[in-house]
């Protein structure tokens, strides 16, 4: 069963993470929340679950105005990738226990069994910020946490991020 909002907020309260939390209408693209999250503080993001051609999974998270380039990171030998493409919603809610709209870092709390099989990789110009806003494990509210934060929470989860700067795909 997949962790939830209070067991995530539990989480990162057990390891001296401090965040705020916006509640909101549900958001699901990046114009719609640009258009209605109002004025809260940080860089704001978007998460990518891909899969490649042979079947090992990335979460990709990147500032929310940044666009990737998935040829530009298979061909750049940055990351062991083949071909690249959007995940299955049925893969995202069976790794992360997210559904289409709510992907986040934060869903790490959920794969600690696919370590082996999921590669975490942050946008390097997105890691600049000092705060730095995702969805909870849904899209009806925003969370703010510093980007170191976000690095101890991921380690936490068990998984060694890797930095790309995207600018140079």
């Amino acid at each position: 069963m997949p962790h939830r909002e209070k067991k995530l907020f539990d989480c990162l309260v057990e390891l001296g993470i401090k965040t705020e939390t916006h509640r909101h209408p549900p958001l699901h693209t990046v114009a719609e929340s640009q258009a209605r999250r109002g004025s809260i503080a940080g860089g704001h993001c978007k998460s990518l679950f891909l899969k490649d051609k042979a079947g090992h999974y990335l979460l990709v998270v990147m500032g929310e105005t940044r666009q990737l380039d998935m040829v530009g990171l298979f061909k750049s030998g940055l990351l062991p990738v083949k071909r690249l493409s959007f995940a299955s919603a049925a893969a995202m809610e069976k790794m992360l226990g997210v559904t289409p709209g709510a992907v986040t870092p934060f869903a790490l709390i959920n794969a600690r069994d696919h370590q082996q099989e999921l590669t975490v990789v942050l946008d390097q110009e997105m890691m600049t910020q000092a705060l730095l806003n995702y969805h909870p494990l849904h899209n009806g509210a925003t969370t703010t946490i510093s980007s170191t934060d976000l690095v101890k929470f991921i380690r936490h989860c068990g998984f060694d991020p890797v930095t790309v700067d995207f600018a140079r795909l």
